[in-house]
């Protein structure tokens, strides 16, 4: 979803900008904005995921000694 708010958001943007709109280009900033942190969130959940895999792996290793 991140990818698409931050598509969206910039599309505001302009749209506000050709538009002389002010408000419409804000709400493009933030919707921008929101994905951007989504992205960064889906980021960190993908890389605790693989932490939280080599964790399991080298337990499992360490077992079976």
């Amino acid at each position: 979803m991140g990818f698409l708010d931050r598509l969206l958001g910039r599309g505001k943007q302009a749209a506000g900008d050709m538009t002389d709109k002010p408000e419409m280009r804000q709400e493009g900033m933030h919707q921008e904005a929101e994905g951007m942190a989504e992205s960064r969130a889906e980021q960190a959940e993908d890389m605790a995921q693989e932490a939280r895999t080599d964790a399991a792996e080298h337990r499992a290793e360490r077992d079976e000694m």
